[in-house]
């Protein structure tokens, strides 16, 4: 299961196929090989061998896509990091990773100087085009690549603490190829467009698919929603999976409609819950096409297919083939169907571990179940309903008071775009609800009046909000993903 040979094939059976387009670039699968072996042969000449890691540092963009395929033929280790990192936490990871190479954006060098050799470090740009541009187009020299090697260390986002190395081997990534090709109808005749950062892990949800299938792959190097259009309308996109502020994003940009995306045939959301009343608009404009996706990069995996959509729309669905799932409370003891607990689950995509982390690992996996950390509830009909993490739990007088239930009724009142709700200390109750709002049109409502109409329509008194604050934008991770404790901090920082 060495997911490196699937290019060959494909370059092989069907060469002259579209496979990547990028910017101003558009490449035949036997272009893209020649490039990845340019890129296998260099990478090989600096010394760096199976299993050695492989720090990335990299925007989206051609040279990225040429690494992760490079890596896998060479048995290296993969190590996206994060284009948000800075300095000492960028040297960090890389450090943590035990990284013997780098491939990075100028930006990146210096904070890496000190922990990977300069000889060592690609540069994107002249240094990375020249160093490719010398290699040869042939194969690498073949090296035998096994089910369990290494082939991503994949760091979480750190929204919920520290960042932690998510090992996934060769054979995990190429059941990620199979299991959601399956789930998401993929055929080689699809075209998926990404318009997300691909350090994030989601992003391998359709690009593993992209690569078993041999279809073509088509990556924004800068997520815009008007061009995120008019790129689908283009290059008759079929296949794509966003975040729900992206989603959000699409549905409010002038030139969206629902001719312009017909193409589509699946709208995966992913990441962050998608409120009802975003799911409402696409669903209305593309009836067969919509999926939710929940899950956690340590590898357990709920989906909501597309012809699931309506009848739940307030679900994430249910588990994947060959996968379990249960519902615990604190003592790790089963509930009942319609009680809220911990998500528990098991499944071919679970993580061997956390990377030189056996004290975490073994917190997170007990007896090969994954404690996710999120809270939530089985329906009659076996479909996953979602409450909230255990960390953004509010408890307030004594009583559970879940984000997400706030967040729904927030998100129907027609000045709002986004919103997030948070916990704050109260000295009579403990805690109280904050709620975090991006207006579509700045000035369009007070925060005052927001709060009348949220706590008007709450169904109990403890999910009023103490307050509503209204900001330009949402701190995100590069996942996407709000920062809701950054909200919090500075929230508390100015009262």
């Amino acid at each position: 299961m060495n997911v490196g040979s699937l290019l060959d094939h494909h370059a092989r059976y069907r060469p002259e196929r579209a496979a990547v387009v990028c910017g101003p670039h558009r490449l035949t699968f036997r272009e893209h090989q020649a490039g990845v072996n340019r890129l296998a042969n260099a990478l090989a000449s600096l010394g760096l061998r199976r299993g050695d890691a492989l720090a990335i540092a990299l925007p989206n963009g051609l040279a990225l896509l040429e690494t992760y395929r490079a890596a896998a033929r060479l048995g290296l280790v993969a190590v996206p990091l994060s284009p948000l990192l800075r300095g000492e936490a960028l040297a960090a990871l890389a450090a943590d990773a035990g990284a013997a190479g780098a491939i990075v954006a100028p930006s990146f060098r210096d904070a890496l100087a000190d922990r990977i050799p300069r000889d060592r470090t690609i540069v994107a740009g002249a240094s990375y085009d020249t160093l490719v541009a010398a290699a040869s187009p042939d194969a690498p020299p073949a090296v035998e690549i096994g089910d369990e090697d290494i082939y991503n260390i994949i760091y979480s986002s750190g929204t919920t603490g520290h960042p932690k190395g998510i090992v996934h081997t060769h054979r995990i990534r190429a059941l990620y190829g199979a299991l959601f090709a399956a789930a998401f109808r993929f055929t080689p005749e699809s075209v998926c467009l990404h318009a997300g950062s691909l350090v994030f892990n989601g992003a391998f949800v359709t690009l593993m698919p992209t690569w078993l299938t041999g279809c073509t792959y088509v990556l924004m190097e800068q997520f815009d929603a008007a061009t995120f259009i008019e790129t689908v309308e283009r290059e008759q996109v079929t296949h794509v999976m966003m975040v729900p502020s992206q989603i959000v994003a699409v549905l409010h940009a002038p030139n969206f409609s629902a001719r312009a995306v017909r193409s589509l045939r699946m709208v995966c959301s992913v990441g962050a819950p998608w409120h009802r009343e975003h799911k409402e608009r696409m669903l209305a404009a593309l009836p067969d096409s919509c999926y939710e996706l929940y899950g956690l990069t340590e590898g357990f995996i709920t989906i909501l297919d597309s012809r699931d959509f309506a009848a739940h729309l307030d679900s994430v669905g249910v588990p994947i083939p060959y996968s379990d799932m249960r519902i615990v409370d604190d003592a790790g003891r089963d509930v009942a169907s319609g009680q809220v607990g911990e998500i528990v689950g098991r499944s071919p995509l679970l993580m061997p571990g956390y990377h030189h982390r056996p004290d975490l690992t073994a917190q997170a996996i007990v007896d090969g179940w994954l404690f996710t950390g999120d809270l939530g509830y089985v329906d009659a009909d076996g479909f996953l309903h979602l409450a909230d993490r255990k960390k953004d739990l509010i408890i307030s007088g004594g009583v559970n008071v879940y984000p997400k239930d706030i967040e729904e009724i927030a998100a129907q009142h027609p000045a709002i775009r986004e919103v997030a709700v948070f916990g704050v200390p109260d000295d009579r109750w403990g805690e109280s609800p904050v709620a975090a709002t991006v207006l579509k049109t700045p000035g369009e409502a007070g925060a005052e009046s927001l709060r009348a109409w949220i706590n008007a329509r709450v169904g109990a008194r403890y999910q009023q909000v103490r307050e509503v604050v209204i900001v330009g934008e949402f701190p995100r991770s590069a996942a996407g993903k709000t920062l809701k404790r950054e909200l919090r901090a500075r929230y508390l920082e100015t009262t």
